[in-house]
């Protein structure tokens, strides 16, 4: 791995990690929502560094983690929990 790409990785790591510990006062769906949106950030983060584009890669990650953590929040709420 590149020095390029454990700094994007870290980065994003610490922006998941911050995201994260935010969410004390927010709704199960808010929380759900969240975790997936820097989930996928994080995520797109590092695919996106492997063709030198982090940035998009974590705009596009975000969107749909943040799209995979409401549709996990429904299926959730449809089970009960």
């Amino acid at each position: 791995m590149s020095t390029h790409a454990l700094s994007t990785t870290l980065l994003a790591g610490l922006g998941a990690t911050l995201i994260l510990a935010g969410c004390a006062g927010m709704t199960d769906t808010e929380r759900r929502v969240a975790t997936g949106t820097g989930a996928g950030a994080a995520t797109g983060a590092v695919i996106g560094s492997f063709s030198g584009s982090a940035g998009s890669g974590a705009l596009i990650g975000a969107g749909v983690g943040a799209v995979g953590g409401y549709l996990y929040d429904q299926d959730q709420k449809k089970k009960g929990y």
